[in-house]
């Protein structure tokens, strides 16, 4: 019996009991394609600047597998074990390649990798055309994912990085300290302790693509789903690229209000922020928990979400009325 030919026609039928939606065409191939596009759209990656990667499900990798190497690759030691995401596939992008040409161009300036059983080795199998290769930062993204997905009950699947020149520059006039920047950011504008009320993680400036960037990030991912890298960007995560990209969205715009506030005010801290207490009413009203260790100790006792059935606390319970009668027809609705 010839079993290479027992096996390769095997495959074929594989490849042919699945959807023919290529790997390209997938839902979330062309999601982190879109993001990639439109952070070069806002400027946020000069040249071949910024990277990003997403954690395929069980379903999704199943789906690809008959597009994967026919021929496997060799297997690649990581910078670390991370047993989390054993056995599980990353669609990262590619060292070098361009933002502005991952929507166009997704199987060369994209790929999908495979980490072994161990969490410890990963290898190529999809994309990466021309003989490409994962960002250079893979140990960080890898290491990322699996700090993510154990902080989220593992609904984390996107790392995303930018060099937004608002973030950059934040650090420039703010230390790299987590408190100072969430304290900075919070008090800009009403959306950010929606946001990220857990605050916004910061590691001071190191190596690209070095181990010790990856570690120091991690410790900050633990607790933030948003990290700021100083003198060199941003890392947002979330369950989605929209999440992903709509976090980092509202942080570059937070930095951006943060620095026109400090110009209109002569270089000073601005006048007139959101103070402790505003931020407190704020959480409330919207119903989020913000991270204690960023307000200051004479903030107001944060209030803690009230429950669908139940009246917030600020507000007063309304009595039930004396009669079941029905209201008169000629009545109008409140406000109209």
């Amino acid at each position: 019996m010839d079993v290479k030919n027992l096996f390769d026609q095997g495959v074929s039928k594989a490849r042919g009991a699945v959807s023919s939606v290529a790997v390209e065409q997938r839902g979330f191939v062309r999601a982190l394609a879109r993001m990639c596009d439109d952070g070069w759209r806002a400027g946020w990656h000069e040249r071949n600047g910024g990277n990003a990667s997403y954690r395929l499900t069980a379903e999704e990798a199943q789906a690809c597998r008959p597009y994967f190497h026919e021929e496997p690759r060799p297997w690649e030691p990581l910078d670390a074990a991370v047993p989390a995401l054993a056995g599980e596939c990353l669609l990262v992008t590619a060292a070098g390649s361009y933002f502005r040409n991952v929507k166009d161009d997704p199987s060369r300036a994209l790929g999908i990798i495979e980490l072994d059983l161990s969490g410890a080795f990963w290898r190529p199998v999809w994309g990466f055309e021309g003989g490409g290769r994962p960002t250079s930062e893979l140990a960080a993204h890898v290491i990322l994912h699996g700090v993510r997905k154990e902080a989220t009950a593992a609904a984390s699947r996107v790392v995303y990085h930018c060099h937004p020149v608002e973030v950059i520059a934040l650090t420039f006039a703010l230390p790299p300290d987590a408190r100072a920047l969430t304290r900075a950011l919070w008090k800009t504008m009403t959306e950010c302790i929606m946001v990220f009320p857990e605050g916004v993680g910061a590691v001071p400036t190191a190596v690209p693509g070095s181990r010790s960037l990856a570690d120091l990030t991690a410790a900050a991912a633990r607790d933030h789903a948003a990290v700021v890298w100083a003198h060199h960007g941003l890392l947002a995560t979330g369950a989605t690229c929209d999440d992903a990209f709509g976090l980092a969205s509202v942080l570059v715009k937070a930095a951006a209000i943060y620095r026109d506030a400090r110009v209109l005010s002569g270089g000073a801290e601005p006048a007139y922020p959101l103070t402790d207490a505003d931020l407190v009413l704020l959480a409330g009203g919207l119903g989020v928990t913000p991270n204690p260790a960023y307000l200051s100790a004479d903030a107001p006792e944060p209030v803690a979400p009230a429950s669908a059935d139940e009246p917030a606390a600020s507000e007063p319970a309304v009595p039930e009325p004396a009669s079941a009668e029905p209201t008169s027809s000629t009545s109008q609705p409140e406000g109209e």
